[in-house]
């Protein structure tokens, strides 16, 4: 069992930085890929970025590309998500999740994501 804990959303304004940050607990973090994903209201879970278990593999969607950085530290069983020019449409509730097939790819898929976290608003004002 492994668990998910976010944190570091918040409320901030277009053009404005947040970090989030997914502790997760266990002894075999760093064997996983994970991923984070967002929500808005009304709308669909989506993709917005993955890392493989050693980190030397990322993917973004491409709304997020060049704006958002996915990165791990294994020795802290930690993932973040720095989120840079934030825009109103990054509006969501952000989740991280962990593939425990391992893999040497990231995959986009919500199904194939074996736990979740909680979720951590983030809000982002024009």
């Amino acid at each position: 069992q492994v668990q998910l804990v976010e944190s570091g959303g918040g409320l901030v304004q277009a053009g404005g930085s947040l970090r989030l940050s997914c502790a997760a607990s266990g002894h075999t973090f760093s064997r996983y890929a994970m991923g984070w994903f967002r929500q808005a209201p009304g709308k669909e879970r989506e993709f917005v970025a993955g890392i493989i278990f050693s980190g030397g593999r990322t993917a973004y969607a491409d709304s997020v590309k060049g704006r958002f950085t996915i990165s791990r530290d294994n020795a802290k069983n930690t993932v973040y998500l720095q989120m840079d020019s934030l825009k109103p449409e990054d509006t969501a509730v952000y989740y991280c999740a962990a593939d425990t097939a391992f893999r040497t790819t990231v995959v986009e898929f919500a199904r194939e994501y074996d736990y979740w976290g909680q979720g951590t608003q983030v809000t982002v004002s024009s």
